[in-house]
């Protein structure tokens, strides 16, 4: 492995993630133009796992951040794309959690519990609430948005450092492969 690259395990989450998250938002969207019938409750179970695993794996993902130092930038960013690549994944980190939890919230509150892809039913923490489901409901379509647009922004400058600054960046991340190891 480089030195300049992720450790491989928050490498294996973050794409992961990325999938899940990426898949969630379009289930989401789907949803919301079907009818109520049982294709769009499908649709909307396997959305809510996603998010709950997501959930899951944010929780894991900052443990295992934490307890591992990123990796420099080659060539070193400079100060306002390093504070603007901090604000986002910061952003990012949040919206992780607060959409999951959202929209659990949503859900249980408006007595719309479910089970984890069909396997089990997700626990029930959350009294039903009209005001709470409201709330939530408004939260985690404000967050989705949100997540979208940080996503957008992410990879815009994913595909700045690579096609326009053809720096290492993208290698931090990128499955198997790392920038070269300083000499």
């Amino acid at each position: 492995m480089s030195d300049t690259a992720y450790p491989a395990p928050l490498r294996a989450l973050h794409w992961l993630m990325a999938a899940i998250i990426f898949a969630a938002l379009a289930l989401g969207v789907w949803s919301r133009y079907l009818p109520r019938a049982p294709l769009r409750e499908d649709l909307l179970m396997i959305h809510k796992s996603l998010g709950v695993t997501a959930l899951a794996l944010v929780a894991l993902r900052v443990a295992v951040r934490l307890a591992t130092a990123a990796p420099p930038y080659r060539p070193p960013l400079g100060a306002f794309n390093r504070f603007a690549a901090h604000a986002v994944h910061v952003l990012l980190y949040g919206a992780m959690i607060a959409a999951p939890l959202s929209g659990y919230v949503h859900s249980m509150a408006g007595g719309h519990g479910f089970r984890w892809f069909g396997l089990f039913p997700a626990p029930d923490l959350v009294p039903k609430s009209k005001a709470a489901d409201l709330g939530a409901g408004r939260a985690h379509y404000v967050v989705a948005w949100t997540i979208g647009a940080l996503l957008a922004a992410h990879l815009a400058a994913v595909l700045w450092h690579s096609l326009v600054r053809r720096d290492w960046v993208l290698a931090r991340m990128w499955p198997g492969t790392g920038a070269p190891r300083r000499a």
